[in-house]
């Protein structure tokens, strides 16, 4: 059983729900507090023993490999300036690993945009982590569903239970529970499917770990709605293929690719910063006394 080393991030998304803001900015490097979604992502996935991060991008994002560069001119006005605490919080962001960039030159969908890191990623399984899906746990999310593939040896999706009346945003995991915790082995799965059409509120969320035949599924994948090949798709072609597991994470998820969950996130995020919780908590307690007061 090969062990996981690669992850790949799918960040060629336009951000529309986030314009104006996302004209000019890619979406995944707007700020969480004091730095970008992407970073946390990116941190996860070096916190659960992932050695290279294969970025799948589009034209405009160039920012986001800047990020994770080596910028000689900022760190010698750093140098100067004696800022040292700063600099060494900068040499860590460029050395955290391994990072390559493959371009999706095309808007064809999310499973489009991980088959586009077939060359890269080769006969291995793989994590795929979502750069609009922030998950705040004890242990990283990621690591969690390797743990679980250390013994079940088969691919893996992240699923949340969600509200019934919310089934249809998401797609949804229909499964049988296993006799390791928190696991179930996907009998079906069905993409946002309407009202009152499926019993399971167990809804995949942004992290899956994937064995490298859906490289060959995603191929084979006919366009869908919007002429995207979806994801789900493939997936559910792998399942019939061989067993594949849903895992229910410890922690909290924020969707950060939505106007309100990234508001949540930067609050919670906020609230644990070191240096800036107390006097947030302070402020947010405050307000909150102006805005529900009589």
């Amino acid at each position: 059983m090969k062990a996981i080393k690669k992850a790949v991030i799918p960040v060629a998304g336009l951000g529309t729900r986030f314009l104006p803001a996302t004209k000019a900015i890619p979406k995944e490097m707007l700020t969480i507090v004091d730095r970008p979604t992407i970073q946390y992502i990116v941190e996860e996935a070096v916190a659960s023993g992932i050695e290279e991060i294969i970025f799948i991008t589009s034209t405009g994002k160039s920012a986001i490999e800047n990020h994770f560069d080596y910028d000689f001119q900022l760190d010698t006005v750093l140098k100067d300036k004696k800022k040292v605490q700063l600099r060494e919080e900068l040499a860590n962001i460029s050395n955290l690993i391994d990072i390559i960039a493959v371009r999706q030159k095309e808007p064809l969908g999310l499973g489009h945009a991980i088959l586009m890191a077939r060359n890269v990623v080769g006969d291995e399984p793989f994590m795929v982590l979502l750069g609009d899906d922030l998950v705040k746990s004890q242990v990283p999310c990621c690591k969690q569903m390797i743990d679980m593939y250390n013994q079940l040896g088969e691919s893996i999706v992240a699923i949340q239970r969600v509200d019934m009346d919310q089934t249809h945003q998401y797609g949804i995991v229909e499964g049988t529970e296993t006799d390791h915790r928190r696991t179930f082995k996907v009998n079906r799965m069905v993409e946002k499917p309407a009202p009152g059409t499926c019993q399971s509120n167990m809804a995949i969320i942004g992290r899956y770990l994937l064995m490298p035949d859906i490289f060959e599924l995603l191929a084979k994948t006919t366009p869908g709605h919007g002429g995207e090949i979806q994801l789900t798709d493939a997936l559910l072609a792998l399942a019939n293929r061989r067993d594949m597991y849903a895992y229910e994470f410890e922690g909290k998820r924020f969707d950060a690719g939505d106007k309100l969950g990234y508001l949540k996130a930067i609050v919670d995020f906020a609230l644990e910063h070191q240096t800036l919780g107390p006097p947030f908590r302070e402020y947010l307690e405050s307000a909150c006394k102006d805005v529900i007061a009589p």
